[in-house]
């Protein structure tokens, strides 16, 4: 299991003291340093069973500059929505959960982490 982390995000580390506290074995990935790439985000977008606009922090001040309040959410436009959560990993919601089953949750609950740590078993 791999959580991708901010560590200075309280979810992030709700969640990371909760894995700790069941027990859990897993790696953490600093996300904004160790920037995932373009095929690691689709691969986790395919875990998530979600689109790159559904994991993507909107409020923050480079999704402003960037515009992307207008981009459609639409095929055409993945790539693009894709590049620029690698590009600008700060725009990438946290944290996120990759479990042993092959899956991956959005792990911004209690449930949610408690979800991704029942399909590690």
């Amino acid at each position: 299991m791999e959580i991708w982390i901010n560590p200075r995000c309280s979810k992030c580390r709700s969640a990371v003291s909760l894995l700790d506290a069941e027990g859990a074995s897993y790696t953490v990935r600093r996300y904004l340093e160790d920037v995932p790439t373009p095929d690691e985000i689709r691969a986790v977008l395919d875990r998530l069973g979600l689109e790159p606009w559904d994991i993507t922090r909107t409020g923050e001040a480079v999704a402003k500059e960037l515009g992307i309040g207008d981009w459609p959410h639409k095929a055409a436009e993945r790539d693009r929505w894709i590049g620029a959560l690698a590009t600008e990993p700060a725009l990438i919601q946290r944290p996120i959960i990759t479990a042993d089953d092959g899956t991956a949750v959005v792990a911004r609950s209690e449930e949610a982490v408690r979800e991704a740590l029942g399909r590690t078993e």
